[in-house]
């Protein structure tokens, strides 16, 4: 049986759509053990971003007595640009920031252990963490309530936002090419110089020989 028969259009369409929707997403989510302690040290977890990108996290921390969980957003720049910081979390709780620049984005975590606890190896809170970034990142549900969207035209919604997104990063990829073709052609350049400069110089240097040469011979009476 042919598959127009098995499927109407309107279901196909949902069901190709569906299925791009599944092979581009791309949301991070990490679970791990932050322990804690009097002078906690930063663990932070990093995401590639493009400039203007917007990024979602969302940090759930489970139970720990004396205990308090700080978390910080920041950049990859040598700056360390901070987007965001937040004391003392608990439960869940959800952060968003835009991207300044093309880098990467780190969301950081401490966890410091009242002064009067002795540490153990049991002082610690499980971080159950998730990030959203661009598309991923928006709230297509509450923009479909907004703006009375169909099941469909949501999707399409999101699918234009993903499309987008693969532009955009096609766009970076190909002016990232652009520049190391660009530096790899620099340096071509400049190692063919180098050995031209090279050649030049061992053969005026072997010239100055036979000439220095020659003028030691004949004052020594060697040669006419």
């Amino acid at each position: 049986m042919k598959l127009q028969r098995l499927f109407p259009a309107s279901s196909r369409s949902l069901w190709s759509l569906a299925l791009l929707l599944s092979l581009v997403e791309q949301a991070y989510s990490i679970k791990f053990l932050l322990p804690a302690h009097h002078y906690a040290p930063s663990k932070c977890i990093w995401n590639g971003v493009h400039t203007n990108q917007l990024v979602v996290v969302t940090a759930n921390v489970g139970e720990g007595p004396s205990q308090r969980t700080d978390i910080e957003i920041i950049d990859s720049s040598p700056q360390r640009n901070v987007y965001l910081s937040k004391r003392g979390i608990n439960g869940e709780t959800r952060l968003a920031v835009t991207a300044h620049a093309e880098g990467e984005v780190g969301v950081c975590f401490r966890n410091y252990l009242n002064s009067d606890v002795r540490e153990d190896a049991a002082s610690a809170r499980i971080i159950d963490l998730e990030v959203d970034i661009g598309a991923d990142a928006v709230d297509y549900n509450a923009i479909a309530n907004q703006e009375s969207l169909s099941g469909l035209e949501t999707e399409m919604r999101k699918l234009e936002g993903i499309v987008k997104e693969i532009v955009e990063e096609l766009d970076y990829l190909k002016k990232r090419e652009e520049r190391f073709s660009s530096t790899n052609e620099s340096t071509n350049q400049r190692v063919q110089n180098f050995g031209v400069f090279t050649f030049f110089a061992l053969v005026g240097l072997g010239v100055w020989q036979i000439f220095h040469l020659r003028s030691y011979f004949k004052r020594k009476y060697l040669i006419d």
